[in-house]
């Protein structure tokens, strides 16, 4: 089976990600919410270390209910830098919090957040025709954008680089080789 070259073919985790979520247009603003916080974890880090502690954010943040995130405390915040499960970063866990609370404020405006990050591409994914992994960018204007608007309602962790990755993730971009079988 041919997978895009960024794949870790000798972790699990890696292959899964790849064959069964990363780049599929995602619609569901549970999943969105998950993926943007994922995201913004992984700000300086591997993406590897991220998928080894994904069980440990699903069970630190009520498996992204983002109600439930929204209204957690700063008490129960602050005891998640105690867990090894998850990346003990004290700004990226108070993120988690801030940018559920933003979530739910572009959902109370556009019905979902899916209708607000789908709009950013006419409701259809941009297809990159991508060769090479390494030739797909880290950011686009359209991305820079996107991070912009992100700020601008109160998210944080969503530089372009992020934005991009996320657009990535949830399939609104494919940036699958064009040789891999999920283009």
């Amino acid at each position: 089976m041919k997978r895009c070259g960024w794949v870790k073919e000798n972790n699990p985790l890696y292959v899964a990600y790849h064959d069964e979520e990363w780049g599929r247009p995602v619609k569901e603003d549970q999943v969105l919410f998950e993926l943007l916080c994922l995201e913004s974890y992984q700000a300086g880090l591997s993406w590897e270390t991220i998928l080894n502690k994904r069980t440990g954010f699903r069970q630190a943040f009520h498996d992204y209910d983002v109600l439930a995130v929204a209204q957690m405390s700063d008490s129960e915040l602050e005891s998640l830098l105690e867990n090894p499960a998850i990346v003990r970063h004290r700004a990226k866990i108070f993120a988690t919090r801030q940018n559920a609370q933003a979530f739910l404020k572009v959902r109370e405006e556009y019905g979902t957040f899916a209708d607000y990050l789908w709009s950013w591409v006419n409701f259809t994914p941009v297809d990159n025709h991508v060769k090479n992994y390494r030739e797909a960018p880290s950011k686009t204007n359209l991305s820079e954008q996107l991070s912009k608007d992100l700020k601008k309602r109160g998210f944080t962790f969503v530089g372009p680089v992020c934005a991009y990755s996320y657009m990535q993730a949830t399939g609104l971009v494919n940036d699958h080789e064009v040789d891999c079988e999920y283009h």
